[in-house]
């Protein structure tokens, strides 16, 4: 029987020999990390240095783009060198490390979008009193606690539940560690494990669809029964948060399924491209949503655009 301490590295078996086309699928990824890149980076310079979005919607927004620079870095330089690799293997330390990574954007993103979510409740349904409700010290404290929890919650899973444990194997079926994937190789008792997973599922993870759920159930509430100019308001600033909300929501439930369900009968190509999605559409999507959506960013940009 093997344990953690000796499992010195993990075997990524979701990899398939693709000949000539690695070059290609490599080209490929290079570009959209490039694209998140610039863009992610572009719109935190753009909120950053106008004073004009320092707003409790940008500034949040602002954390949003810095966390799809953590994710994506967390996976796409890894999945470059693994493309170009003829053997699939990553050290047992550094697979802990992008569970870690990974885990804590999956974390960060949905709070995120959840306060966002608040944000966008408050300005609507109590504009009056909008600047009295968010503060800047309630926004320093929601931004800590955005980052602080997730980070402290990821360390806590990796290094006190996933590490100690006793495995079996070696073989993760999947381009990047998951720590789901890593738990399966167990043969000691993951008990533990699954209590805390419920237990952190159905009261942090529930709370905040019921959080979102009652935001926008008030904000539908407000839209119909207040004036084409509340209405225009909400549309032109909840759009670009829903889809956001939506994609991710969609690209978890993908993840969740894969794990979870046998998907032999699903190709090998589409299984990968399921997996990734929730890793890399929201960074390549998020700038674009909020970018061409949000009135502000749009005529900063456009007016940036003429300077040069």
């Amino acid at each position: 029987m093997l344990n953690s301490t000796q499992v010195s590295y993990f075997t990524l078996a979701a990899y398939f020999d693709t000949g000539v086309f690695k070059y290609l699928y490599f080209l490929i990824i290079l570009a959209f990390y490039i694209a998140i890149v610039c863009s992610n980076v572009f719109l935190i310079v753009v909120i950053c240095m106008n004073r004009s979005l320092h707003e409790p919607m940008y500034l949040f927004l602002c954390s949003l783009f810095v966390n799809e620079l953590f994710g994506s870095t967390g996976l796409f330089p890894f999945l470059l060198v693994q493309i170009l690799s003829d053997i699939h293997t990553v050290s047992a330390p550094f697979c802990f490390l992008q569970i870690f990574c990974l885990y804590s954007y999956g974390g960060i993103e949905f709070l995120t979008l959840a306060i966002m979510s608040y944000d966008r409740y408050l300005a609507i349904c109590y504009p009056l009193q909008y600047n009295t409700r968010m503060t800047p010290n309630k926004i320093a404290k929601l931004t800590a606690l955005i980052w602080i929890y997730p980070i402290l919650i990821n360390i806590f899973i990796v290094a006190c539940l996933t590490v100690p444990l006793q495995l079996c194997g070696n073989i993760i079926n999947k381009v990047y560690c998951d720590n789901y994937y890593v738990v399966k190789l167990a043969c000691s008792d993951t008990t533990v494990n699954n209590i805390f997973g419920l237990c952190h599922m159905f009261t942090v993870i529930f709370g905040l669809i019921l959080l979102i759920l009652y935001t926008y159930m008030r904000i539908l509430k407000v839209c119909f029964s207040g004036s084409k100019q509340t209405r225009r308001k909400a549309v032109s600033t909840c759009t670009p948060h829903l889809a956001s909300l939506l994609n991710f929501s969609f690209g978890a439930f993908f993840e969740i399924v894969q794990g979870r369900f046998n998907m032999s009968r699903v190709p090998n190509m589409l299984r990968i491209i399921l997996s990734l999605y929730w890793l890399t559409c929201q960074p390549l999507f998020n700038p674009v949503l909020y970018g061409l959506n949000m009135t502000k960013i749009r005529i900063i940009c456009k007016s940036l655009g003429k300077r040069m």
